[in-house]
């Protein structure tokens, strides 16, 4: 069979040019998607900032559906879910992207971190749980840890608090004796609150080795010992907590004065409490000494302590309590004018978290609020 070469060259060309026609109708397809797909991203970006979370969400939502591999669009929209609360459709985002085939290791890792992100912020604990124990041996390792140890911390779950809290220690992630005796101590009352009077003095015990200079443990197994009848152990041990934490005096100052009442050491615990006052004068040591100065029966007038004070520091807490044991010239008007003063106290005689601000009539070692350890400092919040 003879081949006709003009039909060859002439269909070369032809060729040519159909499949040329072909690539440009390709590209210019391609560009109108691409330029879609920016422009729907960067408009949703754009309402971000502008806080207009519900445009944003729409903008990102026609983003993903003209180019559904992109994983960046469904990570934004899944957190931008989280922040409005819709944890439900957060939650689909995150597993859509996890049942990928083509997803990369690294945004399998970090899909899974965002899944149990929105376990966690929807209260589902154990399905939280589930998802951060997936995150072991990843980056996001010591992220996951953190987050269980808050778990376990919120379902008062003190044991695998203190397991997860050894763990991220080991790893230098920082240091949480302090946390780990306050776990102890937790348990202690636990223990206390069962009957188990034993096991609730080993806690302690073993909480002030963990962490000697924490002053909580020394505090709650004094408070044991009194308890027990054991004044004179509960002043040592109360003595030894003045001695190691001053910040913490002025939780230390009130039932050291009851110790040393009720075991024959006033006096030389009164000494050890005015030597404090004049470093720092402080209105719950303050109230220590005029409770002992009362007990011993001192020649300085208990009333004579507010006076001082005030002179060092102007505190209305302290001259509310000078006016009421003072003869006015309208005497018959005092208590109106004790009421007024009393309620005005009354705020500043609260305790407030360093972290957050929430006050409370007493002292917390954990924040009601925010829930963060020590957040609250050993003054009132008049004295801050």
């Amino acid at each position: 069979m003879n081949l006709d070469l003009s039909w060859i060259l002439l269909g070369l060309p032809a060729a040519f040019i159909l499949g040329w026609l072909a690539s440009r109708l390709d590209l210019r397809q391609l560009r109108i998607e691409n330029r879609r797909n920016p422009k729907a991203y960067f408009r949703g970006l754009n309402f971000l900032l502008n806080e207009q979370q519900d445009q944003a969400i729409d903008a990102f939502i026609e983003a993903v559906q003209h180019d559904p591999d992109t994983s960046e669009l469904h990570f934004a929209l899944g957190n931008l879910f989280r922040r409005r609360g819709e944890y439900e459709r957060a939650v689909r985002v995150h597993e859509h992207l996890l049942s990928r085939g083509d997803l990369s290791e690294a945004d399998r890792q970090r899909a899974q971190h965002a899944l149990a992100l929105d376990f966690l912020k929807a209260g589902l604990l154990d399905r939280a749980e589930d998802a951060l124990l997936k995150l072991e041996g990843t980056p996001f390792q010591a992220q996951a840890r953190l987050a269980r140890l808050a778990n376990y911390e919120r379902s008062r779950d003190w044991p695998q608090a203190a397991a997860i809290a050894r763990q991220l220690e080991s790893a230098e992630t920082g240091s949480f004796s302090s946390r780990l005796a306050h776990y102890l101590c937790e348990q202690a009352a636990a223990d206390l609150a069962r009957g188990e009077i034993t096991q609730a003095q080993q806690a302690l015990l073993q909480a002030l080795a963990t962490a000697p200079t924490a002053p909580r443990a020394r505090i709650e197994l004094a408070r044991l010992q009194m308890q027990q009848g054991h004044a004179a152990q509960a002043c040592a041990t109360l003595e030894d907590a003045l001695a190691g934490c001053p910040p913490a005096t002025p939780l230390i100052a009130a039932p050291l004065a009851q110790a040393a009442l009720a075991c024959g050491r006033a006096a030389p615990v009164l000494s050890q409490l005015k030597a404090c006052y004049e470093q720092t004068p402080q209105l719950d040591v303050l109230e220590a000494i005029v409770t002992l100065e009362a007990a011993v029966g001192s020649a300085t007038s208990t009333r004579d302590w507010y006076v001082r004070h005030l002179e060092r520091e102007p505190s209305l807490v302290a001259a509310a309590k000078w006016i009421a044991g003072e003869k006015l010239e309208h005497e018959q008007f005092h208590p109106q004018v004790q009421r007024a003063l009393d309620q005005a106290v009354k705020p500043l005689t609260r305790y407030r978290c360093a972290a957050c601000g929430f006050e409370a009539k007493q002292h917390f070692w954990q924040c009601p609020g925010c829930q963060t350890w020590d957040s609250y400092p050993a003054r009132r919040v008049e004295e801050l």
